[in-house]
């Protein structure tokens, strides 16, 4: 697992990373990677397309979500930097316009890389089931895999495991069908 920089660290120790770094700060710690390889960022930016369209946009889809890429959360001491997040409107029926979130999101998604996937499986998802995050996704790159977890009695469950070319409905987003393909470079 990447080592943190700082421990006790404040928000002023996150403001101070370089801007070609995603700094968070979990349990205390304060993280940094850098910015993700090509694998990490096409995964991440065509499942943010796949997924807004019919549900933010209501395109070909039942709509009702709001979605943003790399947003900060803020959760009491804890700074969390998903690869993408999702509201149901009926929690937040508009986009505020804010630096950071305190309410969490219904789904996140996690694009894993070897350098970040220790911090997103041990420190984050963690935080995310402790702030009652329903749905969480873990998307492989370079395994081309993606993991479905549902938050029950405030612990995750995996309830599928998908890879390589699959076709998927998955959870909170079974409305519409997902080829996994189309993620992978």
């Amino acid at each position: 697992m990447t080592k943190p920089l700082k421990r006790d660290a404040t928000y002023a120790d996150l403001v101070g990373v370089p801007e070609n770094f995603v700094a968070e700060i979990l349990g205390g710690e304060l993280y940094a990677s850098p910015r993700p390889a090509s694998p990490h960022a096409r995964a991440a930016g065509k499942l943010f397309v796949k997924i807004n369209g019919p549900f933010e946009d209501g395109e070909n889809g039942p709509g009702g979500w709001w979605f943003l890429p790399e947003p900060e959360l803020h959760f009491g001491a804890d700074v969390v930097v998903p690869d993408i997040a999702g509201w149901r409107h009926e929690r937040m029926p508009t986009v505020p316009s804010v630096a950071y979130f305190t309410l969490a999101p219904d789904w996140i998604c996690e694009v894993l890389s070897p350098s970040t996937e220790s911090i997103d499986r041990r420190k984050k998802m963690p935080i995310h089931a402790r702030e009652g995050v329903r749905n969480a996704w873990l998307v492989d790159p370079l395994l081309q895999t993606l993991e479905v977890f549902r938050l029950e009695s405030l612990r995750w469950s995996r309830i599928a495991a998908h890879e390589a070319a699959a076709k998927v409905r998955a959870e909170p987003f079974a409305a519409i069908e997902l080829e996994l393909d189309t993620l992978w470079l």
